[in-house]
């Protein structure tokens, strides 16, 4: 399923609707299904024939499937999509026909027109009110750019049909956040461990050193023999002080004989006496 959402938002790529509301006027560019015709109209963001996307340098009516194009040197209309005169440009957020000098879009009291005014009258902005030429440049953008518009998100889940988790897993699936906050704590603590390698290799090079010194070896070896000569002392105190242990008296053992008459006789005589 999510790879039906990826390949879904490739072919939708750079083809969201958006409304072209005058700055001036404050009315929407709507087109006639009939002739082609433009007026201007009350804003209807659930009409299509005020829908217009870019497709490649035109801009195409949702509606009447034409595009914008310059019917004579001052007149506009929706006309068919493949031709010359259905190309725009974008020139500091005006627009004007591509490889044209005839001037920019204006806002007329009946519809839209070309013409050389700067104004108001010749500013176009969606329904978040930006600019006609920043949808332009969103629409050129990567896919995972263009995913992360809000005012796409909003066209390509109506259009697929998908519910707000969904949405919100695929816009996870291709977040785009600044790593300058994770790169500067990676940074910091990579100094702050080289900082702890440098002190413990310090601490170990100093005890190789007194290791190595005689001074320090002689030191520590006179420790050593203080501590074994009191461990020496202390066993002899507890010697000195612990009852003495019985003796085992050995007793020669006896083999006696008793006889009928109830006489009982020792069949080897008593331990001899200790020489003197």
């Amino acid at each position: 399923m999510r790879i039906f959402w990826i390949i879904s938002f490739l072919l939708l790529q750079g083809a969201e609707a958006f409304l072209m509301k005058n700055a001036k006027a404050k009315l929407c560019l709507q087109a006639n299904p009939q002739d082609g015709s433009l007026l201007l109209e009350d804003c209807a963001p659930e009409s299509a024939l005020q829908d217009w996307a870019w497709e490649g340098h035109s801009l195409l009516n949702r509606g009447t499937r034409r595009c914008l194009a310059v019917a004579q040197p001052d007149r506009v209309q929706a006309g068919p999509c493949h031709t010359s005169h259905a190309s725009w440009a974008c020139s500091t957020s005006l627009l004007s026909p591509l490889g044209s000098s005839q001037g920019y879009l204006v806002a007329t009291g009946k519809g839209a027109a070309l013409s050389h005014s700067t104004g108001l009258r010749a500013q176009w902005q969606d329904g978040a009110e930006r600019s006609v030429c920043e949808e332009e440049a969103e629409a050129a953008r990567p896919f995972p750019a263009a995913l992360a518009s809000t005012h796409t998100v909003g066209n390509v889940s109506l259009a697929l049909g998908m519910d707000q988790e969904q949405l919100e897993e695929l816009l996870w699936f291709f977040r785009t956040e600044d790593p300058s906050t994770w790169n500067y704590s990676v940074l910091a603590l990579s100094f702050v461990t080289m900082l702890l390698g440098l002190l413990l290799l310090a601490i170990n090079v100093v005890q190789n050193r007194k290791r190595k010194n005689p001074m320090y070896r002689a030191a520590v070896q006179g420790e050593e023999e203080a501590e074994l000569e009191g461990k020496q002392a202390l066993m002899s105190v507890q010697e000195q002080y612990s009852p003495a242990e019985p003796q085992e008296q050995e007793r020669a053992g006896e083999v006696t004989v008793q006889w009928k008459d109830g006489t009982v006789t020792s069949l080897y005589s008593e331990r001899a006496e200790d020489t003197l």
